[in-house]
């Protein structure tokens, strides 16, 4: 059994038909059985604010804060190791590998690269102001500091940061692209299973798109370098959606290599750590909003053809 260092927490919503503790986590969390959480709170896993032990017969209490730790019954274990690229005052930039998640979630518990470098830096108020996909490795950036981490989180907010990706992806054959750029313009939107995208076919003006809850995306794509089989790609996304850059170069004919995702969705199995999705966070360049100096970082690891 894995359980998570660092507590979960979710308040109890004002309207609610639960009548007790119980019972709302019951409802939240359908994966965990009653009785499981009958046992985590009877072993005091569940507790409110200073520690105090949720009974298993509390009432439900509107607008508490509820404290639980999350547990899988086996973590994987990502054989990849992480790089610590800057280190300071106010954050960090690392490197992650492939298939490491950066914050836990679903099987991952402690397993990923935010408690990774809590536990090598010895400092618990690390945390991630971005994120990047399992599948995709690179340059991730962590505050460190509490109290200027919003000045970090708003680079991204703002659009403020300079992000740009390497990705290989197979080309048509003899056809060389080497040199050619293009200018994605479009909107993306949930499909099915919820947790894929596509491109939807409207006009790059067009401000409001048939589904309402569709977001606008746009990247710049380049193709430096070809063998005519495969191509090295520069991204760099203007927007910062999900599986944006995986979603562009699906839409130019060039899926990129060892995708799980597009352009079809693969049965669910085993990560094969040999066959890495061929995208990387490759460089990171900004203006220090607490130094107000350029910075900019470049990820140990390169994509070649």
């Amino acid at each position: 059994m894995s359980k998570a260092y660092k507590p979960s927490r979710v308040t109890l919503p004002l309207q609610s038909s639960c009548k007790s503790v119980l019972s709302f986590l019951v409802d939240t969390f359908p994966h965990v059985s009653e009785s499981e959480w009958m046992s985590r709170m009877a072993e005091g896993k569940v507790y409110w604010e200073n520690r105090v032990k949720v009974p298993v017969d509390a009432d439900y209490q509107a607008g508490r804060v509820l404290y639980y730790h999350r547990e899988v019954e086996q973590e994987p274990t990502i054989p990849f190791a992480e790089m610590i690229i800057e280190h300071n005052e106010h954050f960090l930039i690392a490197y992650k590998p492939h298939f490491l998640p950066v914050m836990p979630g679903g099987v991952f518990v402690n397993e990923c690269l935010q408690q990774r470098l809590i536990d090598k830096t010895g400092n618990p108020n690390l945390q991630a102001v971005h994120r990047l996909d399992r599948d995709t490795a690179g340059l991730v950036m962590f505050s460190t500091n509490p109290h200027t981490r919003s000045d970090y989180h708003q680079l991204f907010a703002q659009q403020n940061i300079k992000k740009h990706y390497q990705a290989i992806a197979k080309t048509q054959a003899g056809e060389s692209l080497s040199g050619k750029s293009w200018h994605i313009k479009n909107y993306l939107a949930r499909s099915e299973p919820q947790f894929i995208f596509q491109n939807l076919d409207t006009s790059p003006d067009d401000t409001s798109p048939h589904d309402k809850d569709a977001q606008y995306a746009e990247s710049l794509i380049h193709c430096e370098d070809d063998n005519l089989q495969l191509g090295l790609f520069t991204l760099s996304p203007i927007t910062g959606r999900t599986h944006q850059l995986r979603l562009h170069m699906m839409s130019l004919g060039f899926p990129i290599l060892n995708d799980r995702f597009y352009p079809s969705l693969q049965p669910k199995q085993a990560d094969n750590f040999s066959q890495p999705l061929q995208l990387l966070a490759h460089k990171l360049s900004f203006i220090d909003p607490v130094s107000k100096e350029p910075r900019a970082f470049t990820s140990p690891v390169q994509l070649e053809i």
